[in-house]
C-alpha cells in the first residue's frame, strides 16, 4: 500500500478521518448509557420523595406557575402529589435558589395535606465542601430545622435576617439560599392548593346550575 505524502491536503483528510472516527465512537457511548443515566436520576428522585414524604405508592408529576412582584409567570416548580391506597398524603416540591455561594441550589420539599413541612432536603449543590456543604440531612442538623414546622407560623429566614432558623456556621449565605428556596415551595404551595379549591367551587357551582331535562 503506497504511503500517503505528508501534503497539508493529506493531513486535513486524515485529520478528518480522525474527528470522524471519534465523534461516531462518542455518540454510540452517549446513546448506550443516556437511558441508563436517566433511569438512575429518576431512581433517585424517588427516593428522595420518598424520603421527604415517607409510605408512597404512586406519583402524580405536574408543573405550577411562579410568579414574579408584577404578578407575571416568570418560572415554574415541579409538584410530586404522593398518593397510598389512592389516598394523597402529602405534595413534595422541588424548588430552587440561585443565590448560594456557589450559585444554584435545587431542594425538595414534602409538605402534609395541611401545609406543614414533612421533610426537606438538598437535590443538588455546589457549596464550600465541610461549610454550605453541611446543607446535606447527614453533614449537619441544620435541614431538621424545617421538620415538621408550618411557614406560615415560623419564619423561614436565617436569625441573621430576622427569621427563625440559626445559619451553617460560616455559612450564612448557603443557609439564606436554603431558606429562599423553601419559602418560595411554600408560597407556591400555597397558590396550587387556593386554585385548586376555586376551582373544586367553580366546579361544584356549575353542577348547582345544571338544569335537569
Amino acid at each position: 500500500m503506497a504511503k500517503l505524502k505528508s501534503t497539508l491536503p493529506n493531513m486535513l483528510v486524515v485529520l478528518g478521518g480522525i474527528v470522524a472516527v471519534a465523534s461516531l465512537l462518542l455518540a454510540y457511548v452517549y446513546m448506550i448509557t443516556e437511558e441508563p443515566i436517566k433511569e438512575v436520576k429518576i431512581q433517585k428522585l424517588n427516593n428522595a420523595i420518598g424520603v421527604v414524604v415517607p409510605g408512597l405508592d404512586s406519583i402524580k408529576e405536574y408543573k405550577v406557575p411562579v410568579y414574579g412582584e408584577d404578578g407575571n409567570v416568570i418560572d415554574s416548580l415541579v409538584f410530586y402529589d404522593v398518593f397510598k391506597e389512592k389516598e394523597q398524603i402529602g405534595t413534595a416540591v422541588k424548588t430552587y435558589d440561585n443565590n448560594g455561594f456557589s450559585g444554584l441550589i435545587t431542594v425538595l420539599v414534602g409538605f402534609d395535606n395541611d401545609g406543614n413541612i414533612i421533610k426537606s432536603l438538598p437535590l443538588e449543590q455546589n457549596e464550600t465542601p465541610g461549610l454550605g456543604d453541611k446543607l446535606d440531612r447527614g453533614k449537619s442538623g441544620f435541614t431538621l430545622q424545617f421538620d415538621g414546622i408550618n411557614p406560615s407560623k415560623v419564619n423561614i429566614n436565617v436569625r441573621k435576617d430576622g427569621g427563625g432558623i440559626d445559619a451553617i456556621t460560616a455559612a450564612t449565605i448557603s443557609s439564606r439560599a436554603y431558606c429562599n428556596a423553601v419559602r418560595l415551595a411554600y408560597d407556591s404551595y400555597l397558590i396550587n392548593k387556593q386554585t385548586n379549591l376555586i376551582d373544586k367551587q367553580t366546579e361544584e357551582k356549575g353542577g348547582d346550575d345544571e338544569s335537569v331535562e
